[in-house]
């Protein structure tokens, strides 16, 4: 198990060392995907394309975060030599058949683009190019680029970046005019140039020639916006109740000579003191949301600020998926601890099919979704569809570190686990609850506590969708880092307001709804989703769309989670705050 811990803990970490070249020493290039273009998930071998090939595909080895990423790199037939220019040189001729040309059209008009790797430096473009203009009559034209002119800047003996360019030889039509047999020679031409850049500093050049554009410009402009939004909603809310609270301990704590000269019916949160704490139904449950939340927060400030030390390839979303998966795993004590000591706290028994909930509430619904997911991607044969190796080490990092850890947690948290303490007394009978109006049922608080929250994030959630499920190219993660800030502070803010509002209407039935109100901002997050998928982007087809909802449901269960844990835990402080501060008869 040992083993399995080292190698999967550094399969996520870039520890590419530079290469040094000698001149005309062979640089080796692998081809590794191609797909269309705006469906970013969707990506298949390149040598699933009837392409030049050699007699026997070489693959390379891959680590956990390429597989994930889709990777699959096999050794190419170009010929470099460091140093050594090349005019015109011919790849292979292929004779094409019908369904090879049709197959070749079918690409082009869905605007496949390829991606090979130079030296660790991913080299896109398209494989063909649509032309169509006029209306009677229209023209509709296809055209191949069977010419690759491939540039490659080097410093010294190291490579700093590639580029591919197809536009300096003409293309080849594959009109419906063509038709089988149809032979078409593939040539390339190689030209090195050199740079003063350092190896060091070639992420930020392969960053700003990205082949997929990058609209970040008015990024800061837009988040400055909603900082000073939220802040001044954060401050209205705390004056606010700062004032009513003082309001109502001075009400609340008179003496009792005072008490008989005023006309004072205990009402409002007062009167709810021995119903407060009262524990809430299904304890095992509850217990296990909050360990997994806590879990998924400690996730998220890791990976920001491992992303915020530069320790992520800056083109490759495959780095940032491995490391959470096996920060998930070896986090899982987190989950256990917390989850196990609330439910001993909460005078909890049966603490083993508590940690088993804990568990799997979050890994069975991943693994369901991933396994249909999974499936249709092998039925349509993409890189995505993870291979059976893959899949064996990622259920072993499970089954020997996150469960185990789970476990582990879950002991030290029960055995260490103190007395609820609660500041009052508990009758065994509960008070009747009055009836509220709508604006203070349940549902107005799950709107009022998800519109908020996500109202902090909703220009950020542009930007994060845009490079999850679009071409963009996410590098600030200071700003990314200050947004969750500001989201975790107003989830507690206006949990921390809705409990207020909630006993004072004497409702005592606090717990559940404090994770559901914040908890409810995952809907929002979803509703902005469709609204990406089918107004701002271009995606696509039954394996797209199944991803897309699919993980992105799961990440707005990660939401409910996440800010459910941090409303329910600032409204438990709020609570025995005011609980701690008010005079008992």
């Amino acid at each position: 198990m040992a083993a399995i811990v080292l190698v999967v803990a550094l399969a996520f970490v870039s520890f590419t060392d530079a290469t040094n070249y000698k001149e005309g020493e062979k640089v080796l290039m692998y081809v590794n995907k191609v797909g269309p273009y705006f469906n970013p998930h969707e990506t298949y071998h390149y040598y699933q394309l009837p392409v030049c090939r050699p007699k026997k595909i070489e693959h390379k080895s891959l680590t956990l975060g390429e597989v994930l990423d889709g990777d699959r790199m096999a050794l190419s037939m170009y010929d470099l030599a460091f140093k050594k220019n090349s005019d015109k040189k011919e790849l292979c001729k292929v004779a094409y058949t019908e369904d090879e040309l049709q197959l070749l059209r079918d690409a082009i008009e869905d605007m496949y683009y390829f991606e090979f790797v130079i030296d660790d430096i991913p080299v896109r473009g398209f494989i063909g190019h649509l032309e169509e203009g006029g209306y009677l009559p229209h023209t509709h034209k296809i055209y191949l680029w069977a010419h690759l002119n491939i540039n490659i800047e080097y410093n010294g003996d190291q490579i700093i970046y590639a580029n591919v360019t197809t536009k300096e030889q003409a293309p080849v039509g594959l009109d419906s005019a063509v038709t089988a047999p149809f032979e078409v020679a593939f040539t390339y031409s190689i030209k090195w140039h050199t740079t003063e850049m350092k190896y060091e500093e070639r992420g930020k050049r392969v960053r700003d020639n990205s082949f997929f554009p990058k609209t970040l410009e008015i990024h800061w402009l837009s988040i400055i916006n909603s900082m000073v939004l939220v802040f001044l909603l954060i401050g209205f809310v705390v004056i606010i109740l700062t004032r009513v609270l003082k309001s109502d301990f001075a009400r609340y704590n008179v003496d009792e000579e005072e008490s008989d000269d005023l006309d004072n019916d205990d009402n409002g949160w007062k009167i709810i003191h021995s119903d407060v704490f009262r524990f809430p139904a299904f304890k095992s449950l509850f217990c296990a949301i909050l360990g997994v939340g806590t879990q998924f927060l400690a996730l998220a400030t890791g990976i920001m600020m491992m992303a915020m030390m530069g320790m992520f390839n800056v083109h490759r979303h495959g780095a940032i998926n491995s490391a959470g998966i096996i920060l998930f795993a070896f986090t899982s004590c987190i989950a256990g601890y917390v989850a196990a000591n609330m439910y001993r706290k909460l005078g909890g028994d049966n603490w083993v099919w508590n940690i088993n909930l804990t568990s799997c509430l979050f890994a069975a619904p991943f693994f369901f979704v991933w396994a249909v997911v999974n499936s249709v991607a092998w039925g349509y044969g993409t890189t995505q569809a993870l291979p059976w190796t893959t899949v064996v080490l990622l259920m072993c990092l499970w089954l020997f570190v996150g469960y185990p850890l789970t476990v582990l947690g879950g002991i030290f948290g029960k055995n260490w686990a103190n007395g609820f303490d609660a500041p009052c007394r508990t009758k065994n009978i509960s008070r009747e609850i009055p009836p509220v109006p709508w604006y203070r049922s349940s549902f107005a608080h799950c709107v009022v506590g998800g519109f908020l929250p996500f109202s902090a994030i909703s220009v950020e959630l542009y930007y994060i969708f845009a490079t999850l499920w679009g071409r963009e190219q996410y590098t600030l993660y200071g700003i990314l880092f200050i947004v969750y800030g500001i989201l975790l502070s107003v989830t507690a803010c206006i949990s921390v307001a809705l409990t207020y509002f909630q006993l004072s209407a004497e409702d005592y039935r606090w717990w559940w709804r404090s994770i559901f109100s914040a908890g409810s901002t995952g809907i929002f997050v979803f509703l902005y989703a469709m609204f990406y998928y089918f107004k701002r982007s271009n995606m696509s087809g039954a394996l797209q769309t199944l991803e897309f909802f699919g993980y992105t449901a799961l990440s707005c269960y990660v939401f409910f989670l996440m800010l459910g844990t941090v409303s329910f835990f600032a409204s438990l402080n709020f609570v025995r705050y005011i609980y701690v501060n008010l005079k008992m008869d």
